[in-house]
């Protein structure tokens, strides 16, 4: 099909008409327009829900360096001196280092022993065949379902007669308890992900179960044993029903009962409270940025060893 020309100006070239565009044409650009309008609102949708969630953690950073009479304003108050005095305050209160010894010891003790039951249980039940296999899938399914907050005054009763009322040991042994169902639940996904031929080309090779297991299967599991960690880290850390109930004594107190130290017969402490709770998220907060970078490797490595 030849072009159109039009006669032009005295001495000048013949100007040729543009070509209307045509049907496959106008279908490519509408495809694009769709496509990139495709990109746009899932984008936009996810702005608007990290805005969503962070500005209450913001929130709570910033009021935490705010001078006291800018903490509690009818408007809000965004540009303002940084001050230290409510980390000062929120650190000054008596045994906050023994409440800080009592979080780690009692919250990384029950997450490491979870972890080590955990892993030999999921593997049983993947790798095993034994009578009662399914039962034992439901109960860990069943324990996972049930809220730990009704269980409060049976544990009360029970340290109360074997008279460990006040003590980390025990609170670790809940805090391990509570954890376990959802670290063997998650294990076991990771563990059946992994193929059985691995493991038998290893014991052709001479290698007995537990070699195989520690030199095949445990590397591959990287990704899978810090999703778990973390998430049994942030249950027995943030966990405040048992504690508060089991622990009266100022001395074995931990983090969650400090963040309730700063009410008064005159009202709250609003700016120490938003320090120590900024103090009190910010390991969680390390912990989940140290373990997704390692996450992250640990699977690119498992691939590449596939």
């Amino acid at each position: 099909m030849s072009n159109t020309t039009l006669a032009g100006p005295a001495g000048a070239p013949n100007a040729v008409a543009p070509r209307p565009p045509s049907a496959p044409d106008r279908a490519a650009t509408r495809a694009r327009r769709r496509k990139t309008l495709g990109r746009i609102w899932p984008n936009l949708l996810a702005l608007a829900l990290a805005a969503f969630f962070v500005f209450p953690v913001y929130w709570m950073f910033s009021t935490s360096f705010k001078p006291a009479a800018q903490v509690l304003t009818k408007t809000p108050t965004f540009f303002f001196t940084p001050t230290f005095e409510h980390y000062g305050t929120a650190t000054e209160v008596e045994l906050f280092w023994t409440f800080v010894r009592n979080s780690l010891t009692a919250t990384v003790g029950a997450v490491l022993i979870a972890l080590v039951v955990a892993l030999a249980a999921s593997f049983a039940i993947v790798r095993m065949k034994f009578k009662g296999r399914k039962g034992l899938v439901l109960a860990v399914m069943m324990a996972q379902l049930a809220p730990w907050e009704v269980m409060v005054i049976v544990m009360y009763l029970i340290a109360r007669d074997a008279q460990v009322l006040n003590s980390i040991g025990f609170l670790t042994l809940i805090y391990f308890v509570m954890v376990l169902p959802f670290t063997i639940w998650t294990l076991r996904g990771f563990i059946a992900a992994v193929p059985k031929e691995l493991e038998e080309a290893a014991m052709i090779d001479g290698c007995s179960r537990t070699q195989a297991f520690f030199r095949v299967i445990f590397p591959l599991l990287a990704p899978g044993l810090m999703s778990t960690s973390l998430f049994g880290f942030i249950t027995a850390w943030n966990e405040f029903a048992m504690v508060l109930v089991l622990n009266k004594e100022p001395e074995a107190y931990t983090l969650p009962l400090w963040l309730t130290q700063f009410q008064s017969a005159f009202g709250n402490d609003w700016g120490a409270t938003m320090a120590a709770s900024s103090l009190f998220a910010i390991p969680v907060l390390l912990l989940f940025l140290f373990l997704q970078r390692r996450a992250v490797g640990g699977l690119s490595a498992g691939a590449v060893k596939g």
